[in-house]
């Protein structure tokens, strides 16, 4: 029988089959020898032991489409990244880190703000100005007002969608938000394991429906650049692979060079100053650390 990792816990593992429910399960030693270890999100064929008590054994991890180190995460669809519009005010650099990894990992990305009832006109517009050129979809919502909020769970249907932010952008206001159309065995899962919701520190998968996931990710809210160089930063902000052909030179970098093709998209409005400044930041902390 096949199903889903949503929470692995104390050498337990806790695998959803639709419309069956979550069994309780073990790993089997030959994970081990294989140097193999389940991962939340892993899809697996299972032994089932006691269909009462919901208990069995995992037999195999069925191949994984993509994983992430941190959080440890498997077969992931797509990214929210999730970020307030005001109160707190959006760290952009952050946002533009989180960018740069899922597109790192081949992730299609949603970016989401919340709290849009808070903004006017046009601040929205000024962030849609920001990152129109990405290509990465945006969606501006409110939680607490249900403000677009039926158009970003559509986005979600169907799909394991792993969900970052930063603390204080309404995460846990979301989570509320969709977890009531989740039916009992969301619930039944927390209760088996004797921990919070969202107090926990491990990554955990919620089932919403129909072959719908999202990871909560405590703990999810900070990047550090140790998949890339100061060479290849570039390569991960889409808006500048169009320009890079009017660069003279090969590999420019688009800093210093003279007859920047990226730089002169800049100059003329057609590459975000914001995402540029994020850009030029990252790519002085790689080649420090490349110095040390």
């Amino acid at each position: 029988m096949q199903g889903k990792i949503i929470k692995g816990i104390g050498g337990f593992y806790y695998i959803h089959i639709e419309h069956q429910g979550i069994y309780e399960c073990k790993a089997k030693g030959i994970f081990r020898n294989r140097k193999v270890k389940p991962l939340v999100g892993d899809n697996v064929e299972i032994d089932i032991l006691d269909e009462t008590d919901k208990k069995g054994n995992i037999r195999d991890i069925l191949p994984r489409k993509n994983e992430l180190i941190r959080p440890a995460v498997a077969n992931i669809d797509q990214a929210l990244v999730f970020f307030a519009a005001a109160q707190p005010e959006p760290n952009l650099g952050l946002l533009d880190r989180f960018l740069i990894q899922m597109t790192y990992k081949h992730i299609p990305t949603l970016i989401g703000f919340n709290k849009c009832d808070l903004i006017d006109r046009s601040r929205r517009e000024e962030l849609e100005n920001i990152y129109r050129a990405c290509g990465y979809p945006m969606l501006f919502v409110s939680v607490k007002e249900s403000l677009e909020m039926n158009e970003l769970k559509t986005l979600l249907n169907g799909k394991t969608t792993v969900l970052a932010g930063p603390s204080g952008v309404g995460k846990s206001s979301l989570m509320n938000w969709l977890l009531p159309e989740a039916g009992m065995e969301t619930g039944a899962v927390s209760e088996k394991i004797k921990r919070g919701r969202h107090t926990t520190r491990h990554s955990e998968l919620f089932y919403l429906g129909e072959e719908t996931y999202l990871f909560d990710t405590p703990g999810f809210s900070s990047l550090y650049l140790n998949d890339f160089t100061d060479e290849t930063l570039k390569l991960y902000f889409p808006e500048f692979l169009s320009y890079e052909e009017e660069c003279r030179f090969a590999g420019c970098n688009h800093l210093n060079e003279p007859d920047c093709g990226v730089k002169r998209a800049l100059k003329e409005g057609k590459i975000s100053r914001v995402r540029y400044e994020s850009y030029t930041q990252m790519y002085q902390e790689l080649k420090e650390q490349r110095r040390y």
